[in-house]
């Protein structure tokens, strides 16, 4: 049955979600689309809306014990998360399914490769670069824009928005990868997604028991995911995130562009 294989699924998604602190719909919306065979705007209601319950609150509690999450930080990335929301949500049920395809794997593969350093190689810079995590004292007004610009790409895509919230926090505020994935799946327990939720229901492109099937999945995986990223060391931790990015880029781009 569907419904079964639904449950399972977020379990996994779940996994991904408390290890990387992406929200889980990078994984959740292409397998929606190719094996329970969801259109694009289906698939994205329903990730949406699986997230807007607090699913990854046991992966916070770990992360929260072990001292990576910055919860003020993380409320002012929700706060961004919430109005952005609206933005995407608007712009993706107005536009093609194929143009959300094609800007879904090229951001992808973009985050892939500068996670790999790729791009360094194009900058006038010394030979050897050593990385310093220590998170500066941002304002908290850039925090807002992170999480408003995560927000609209949730939107449209049906992401969380831990996507561009962890690669962010490491690249421009200098957090331990870890740390940064802690502090995104923090702000992403709050119903920051209803905005868009909203929209989409009201299009018809959402199925609430599908969304709380898989909710309850992430609810347990997320859990065993946390324990998980918590014992990896921060450099392997960013090399395993890497690869899990360009694995889904790939797949995105052979499946749907």
């Amino acid at each position: 049955m569907i419904e079964i294989g639904l449950l399972f699924f977020g379990i996994l998604v779940g996994i991904l979600s408390g290890l990387f602190g992406i929200g889980g719909g990078i994984v959740l919306v292409p397998s929606l689309i190719v094996i329970f065979g969801m259109n694009i705007l289906d698939a994205n209601a329903t990730s949406l809306a699986a997230m807007l319950l607090p699913v990854g609150v046991l992966g916070v509690v770990s992360y929260y014990k072990a001292g990576l999450i910055k919860v003020r930080e993380a409320l002012w990335i929700a706060l961004g998360l919430f109005l952005g929301s609206f933005v995407g949500g608007e712009c993706a049920v107005n536009i093609s399914e194929s143009l959300l395809a094609k800007l879904y794997a090229g951001i992808l593969l973009y985050i892939a490769l500068s996670y790999f350093d790729v791009f360094s190689y194009f900058r006038k810079k010394k030979d050897t670069v050593v990385v310093e995590y220590n998170t500066n004292n941002k304002p908290l007004w850039m925090y807002l824009l992170v999480g408003i610009g995560a927000g609209i790409f949730a939107g449209l895509f049906g992401k969380g928005g831990g996507i561009v919230i962890v690669p962010l926090l490491i690249a421009v505020f200098h957090y331990d990868p870890k740390a940064a994935a802690a502090t995104s799946l923090a702000a992403l327990q709050l119903p920051v997604g209803l905005p868009s939720v909203i929209i989409y229901a009201n299009n018809g492109h959402l199925n609430i028991l599908y969304a709380g099937l898989i909710a309850l999945g992430i609810l347990v995986g997320a859990f065993f995911g946390s324990k998980l990223g918590v014992k990896l060391p921060s450099t392997l931790f960013k090399k395993v995130f890497a690869v899990f990015l360009l694995v889904v880029a790939v797949y995105m781009v052979s499946k749907y562009i």
